[in-house]
This record gives structure tokens, C-alpha cells and sequence, in this order.
């Protein structure tokens, strides 16, 4: 008969099992045991709460704060600043998910220690897990000096929204052979490099899945087919909470902003009307402070 004491974890009695806290390592790892992986953005804490206790993998904080959040036209306004305050924000939200920061433009197209210094700020100053960029071949060594740094890098390739301009606007790519190729050879060359995953945005679907039989990296599809190892999707997207109109690969599972809208316009009538506050939504004097002020006054009268 063993002499050792049951642990209380393993026990009758033991409490549900926290989930497991994802990192850079077992992210890869779903993809070798051919399990599905999720990411969602969020921009601070509510947001980062909520969708890590619902449970996804990843969580990106990414620079499409600048629209969703900021209200520009497009991302490449945001500042490092700015992507740092919001990643602290979702930081204090997230406890179980991976916590991933975009990379905002400007932050690492100026050169490679500079590039390597900002990286090291989301790790250090904001509690990030890792950093994405955009681009192919051209960040394969920039990738492996942040490596280098102790920083896990994510790739994104494809649609990179951060070209915009050189791209000239939001188009889906790798629509020919020769884009083809040059997209498989970014992604092999981000996989070499040492990324622990890599978004594949905008191309066509049966790109995304050459692409993910390729590398040994997870592929994270966000209009990028079925065929990837995992999706992403920009949180205001699936909530209806942005004002222009949707891409073609959003699916939207609520209409928060008619909720939103519907709660403002019942606060407006009820103020308006004076329905709220009511009496069991204010505050009170105690009795006697009640009775002593009603002396007092009482006082003052007889001597006026």
C-alpha cells in the first residue's frame, strides 16, 4: 500500500482544470496533431476578457485598432505608441490565450535595430508574447534578428494592408502564376526564417492550402479559404460594430451596434421624461439627518 498522500488536484473532489495556457509552442503544436486554431483581435480589456474566456488561442491586438478604434481610413496612422497603450490594455484581460501585437507601419521599414528595439518594446513595456509583421522574403532577416532577440515573430503575407498604397488598394493576390510563386516563396521564406505561424490575408483559397501543405508553421486564413491551419477575424467585424461595408470573408454573429444604439435611445427617453432615476435609483439622506436639517430650517424661519 502507498504511503504518498492523494493531491487534492487528482482527488474526488478536484476542481475543474484551468485551461492550459496557450503559447508560441503549442499554437505549432495544433497544427502537427491537425487540430484547428483560433484567433480573434481585440484593442483592450473588456474586449481581451471576453473573447479569451470564450476560449480562442490567439488574440491580436492589431493595428486594425487604428479604424475599428481610431476611426482613420485605414491602419498605417497608427503609432507604436499608441499599439503599445492598447496592448497593455488587452494584456490585463488575457490569461490564457496567446497574446500577439501587430507591428504598426514605420516600425520596422526604417532599419533592422530599430525595427529589433520596437519589437523588444512589446515584449517588455506592453506584456506581449509576440510580434506580427507584414511581409514575405524581404522580412526573412529581420525576423531572425528579433528571433535573435528572444522576440516570436508571426508572418502575414498576401494581402498585407500596410502596402496599400503600393499595392494600390485592398486586392485579393496571387491571382496569377507568377504572383503565385512569389507568394510561395515568401511563405517559405518566413518558414525557414523561424516564424511560429503566419496570415495568409486575401488570396485565393487554393493558394492557402498549397501554402499550408508547404510549411511547417501554422497558416492563419483571414479571406484565405478553408484549407488554412487556423482563422482569424477582426472582433468589430463579427460584432457589427464597423460602418463601412463588410469584405467579402466576414461573417457577422451579432448586431452589437443596434444593441448599442437601442440602449442609448432608451437612456435618452427615460432622462427626457423623467422616468430615470427613480427614487430606488437615488441616494438619500439618513432619517434623522433628515429631521435635524428640518429643525434647522424651522430655526431659521422664526428667526427671519
Amino acid at each position: 500500500m502507498s504511503l504518498t498522500p492523494m493531491s487534492p488536484a487528482s482527488g474526488p473532489h478536484a476542481a475543474p482544470s484551468q485551461p492550459k495556457k496557450k503559447t508560441t509552442h503549442s499554437v505549432r503544436e495544433k497544427k502537427s496533431r491537425g487540430e484547428i486554431i483560433t484567433c480573434l483581435t481585440a484593442y483592450d480589456y473588456w474586449s481581451a476578457r471576453l473573447v479569451d474566456e470564450a476560449g480562442v488561442d490567439m488574440v491580436l491586438v492589431g493595428d486594425s485598432l487604428a479604424q475599428v478604434v481610431l476611426g482613420h481610413e485605414n491602419t498605417m496612422s497608427v503609432t507604436v505608441d499608441e499599439m503599445l497603450h492598447h496592448t497593455r490594455a488587452a494584456r490585463r484581460g488575457v490569461e490564457n490565450a496567446l497574446l500577439i501585437a501587430d507591428m504598426p507601419y514605420g516600425s520596422y521599414h526604417s532599419g533592422r535595430r530599430k525595427a529589433v528595439a520596437n519589437a523588444v518594446r512589446f515584449v517588455k513595456e506592453a506584456g506581449a508574447e509576440a510580434v506580427k509583421l507584414e511581409g514575405g522574403e524581404k522580412r526573412a532577416e529581420l525576423v531572425r534578428a528579433m528571433l535573435d532577440a528572444e522576440v516570436p515573430v508571426m508572418g502575414h503575407i498576401g494581402l498585407t494592408p500596410q502596402s496599400l498604397h503600393a499595392m494600390g488598394g485592398y486586392k485579393v493576390q496571387g491571382k496569377t502564376s507568377a504572383a503565385v510563386d512569389q507568394l510561395m516563396r515568401d511563405a517559405a521564406a518566413l518558414d525557414h526564417a523561424g516564424v511560429f505561424a503566419m496570415v495568409l490575408e486575401g488570396i485565393p483559397a487554393e493558394v492557402a492550402a498549397m501554402i499550408t501543405a508547404q510549411v511547417g508553421c501554422p497558416t492563419i486564413g483571414i479571406g484565405a479559404g478553408a484549407d488554412c491551419d487556423g482563422q482569424v477575424l477582426v472582433l468589430h467585424d463579427i460584432l457589427g460594430l464597423t460602418f463601412t461595408p463588410p469584405a467579402k470573408f466576414v461573417r457577422k454573429y451579432a448586431d452589437v451596434a443596434e444593441i448599442v444604439r437601442d440602449a442609448a435611445k432608451g437612456f435618452i427617453h427615460d432622462v427626457e421624461t423623467h422616468a430615470y432615476p427613480t427614487e430606488t435609483e437615488s441616494y438619500h439622506l439618513p432619517r434623522e439627518t433628515q429631521a435635524a436639517m428640518k429643525n434647522v430650517i424651522t430655526k431659521k424661519r422664526h428667526v427671519g
